[in-house]
């Protein structure tokens, strides 16, 4: 159905097309416009409003750079789904009834009380120590970079220190680099699923995504060398390792494919490896490695060691002193430095080894919960690793996604519905996201995984599908 949105702007607002972008976001929020509801076409609501047809089409691009909207060629704007846009602030708790949570994507398996306390003891009586307090290194301490590059080179990647900036976690790091990058109403390239924080910071800074196909094994280079011919975009942002959210491994021909369009195309690589540590260096190597001139390079610790631990380390292409200083006024302009205590332990435990050991950990746990989780659900078809955190579920007909994931809530398990990745509402598939690696243990991975595998096998309630097609 087509919406008779006739929006209220106020006298004399400026600029009127975001102006417009406000008041549908306000009546998106107020729950005046619904999720799915068609609004009307540029033409028409320029007519209604006595505007420029300009103003619509400029107002309706900036809803969408916000993730308020979706546009399909011949069908028109959409209102998204609201689990679509994610939010800056935070996700909300999981809500009453829900006793197993299988949203957030936060491996088990960090330190103990007693390594945090021993660190932090070790950190007390450090000579050096007034230097996290009293120096201003906006890239980071010179010993804090050269843990970097220790992390970096775990990685298969080479690096030195004058290439690493520190910052406050991978999320950070992505600002950064989008910063110094791209300029607003720029288009950035992703796979049709992405991770939502990439979602997030393309409404911020009012970057255009374009969608890049994929299948099961990740994204798909022909569709990338289109998407080069017909988008002006000058960055790609791709997670070869474990990508999320379907827990796919890029092959390494696809990704010397990638390299060898990007080079073609002169197109800057954001490769986000915080689930690196997971695929291990049985993998293939990562697109740094392989085009180490054009590719900015995301080394976390978040996921690896434990989510407190806001440290990840930004490493600039080779050879690329023109783009380090722009890196470098990306990340004061945005937090003027990562924290220097926290990098500090960071180092630490990079330095003795204590971060190399608990990532093995949590990498053996994941594995035990991938087959434990197949075998539950039957040892479904999905593209994920089997190291992976996540278990990307593709349903069978006749489920709907928002259907199944509102059928586990009932049950007390909450996961996550395609909306939040997809870059285009043409695009969103019936499957569901299982973060694995959030129960803080086996025993209760097990309980949530049978009551979805209970959902799974009742079906969903009669004429549920042709109700949500």
């Amino acid at each position: 159905m087509v919406s008779t949105w006739n929006p209220k702007l106020s006298p004399g607002a400026f600029p009127l097309y975001r102006a417009l972008a406000d008041q549908l976001a306000n009546d998106i929020g107020s729950g005046l416009l619904q999720a799915g509801e068609r609004l009307p076409t540029h033409r028409a609501l320029a007519r209604t409003l006595r505007v420029n047809i300009g103003t619509v089409t400029h107002a309706y691009a900036e809803a969408r750079a916000r993730g308020l909207i979706d546009g399909e060629v011949g069908r028109g704007s959409f209102v998204r789904h609201p689990s679509a846009r994610p939010d800056f602030a935070g996700r909300e708790p999981p809500g009453a009834g829900v006793r197993h949570e299988l949203v957030n994507n936060v491996p088990v398996g960090g330190p103990s009380l007693a390594e945090c306390a021993q660190a932090l003891r070790t950190l007390a009586v450090r000579a050096d120590l007034l230097d996290c307090f009293e120096r201003h290194s906006p890239a980071g301490i010179e010993r804090h970079r050269l843990a970097g590059v220790r992390w970096i080179e775990s990685s298969r990647v080479r690096a030195k220190p004058e290439q690493v900036l520190i910052t406050g976690g991978a999320q950070h790091a992505m600002a950064v680099a989008l910063v110094a990058m791209v300029n607003a109403g720029d288009g950035v390239l992703a796979e049709t699923l992405t991770y939502p924080g990439l979602r997030a910071l393309a409404g911020l800074l009012r970057l255009r995504l374009d969608p890049v196909a994929m299948d099961a094994q990740g994204l798909l280079p022909d569709a990338l060398d289109a998407a080069c011919r017909h988008s002006r975009a000058k960055l790609l942002y791709l997670m070869p390792n474990l990508h999320n959210p379907t827990g796919a491994i890029l092959s390494e021909t696809r990704r010397r494919e990638v390299v060898r369009i990007a080079r073609k195309h002169d197109l800057w690589i954001l490769e986000d490896d915080s689930h690196g540590f997971l695929a291990a260096d049985e993998g293939p190597p990562p697109i740094a490695a392989l085009a180490p001139e054009r590719t900015l390079f995301i080394a976390s610790l978040s996921k690896s060691v434990c989510a407190g631990l806001r440290v990840a380390y930004l490493l600039a292409p080779e050879g690329s002193s023109k783009l380090a200083p722009r890196l470098l006024a990306a990340g004061n302009a945005i937090a003027w430095m990562g924290t220097p205590l926290m990098s500090e332990l960071a180092a630490q435990w990079i330095e003795d080894g204590s971060a190399a050991r608990i990532a093995r950990g949590k990498r053996v746990e994941m594995l035990a919960r991938q087959q434990l989780a197949r075998g539950l659900l039957g040892h479904p078809p999905t593209p994920s690793a089997a190291s992976s955190s996540t278990l990307w579920l593709e349903l069978p007909e006749p489920w709907r996604a928002d259907e199944f994931v509102a059928r586990c809530r009932e049950q007390g398990v909450a996961i996550s519905s395609p909306e939040m990745f997809a870059v285009q509402r043409s695009s969103v598939p019936h499957a569901v996201r299982l973060c694995i690696g959030t129960p803080p243990t086996r025993e209760a991975l097990r309980e949530a995984l049978e009551i979805v595998a209970e959902v799974w096998r009742r079906g969903p309630p009669a004429g549920a599908g042709a109700l949500l097609s």
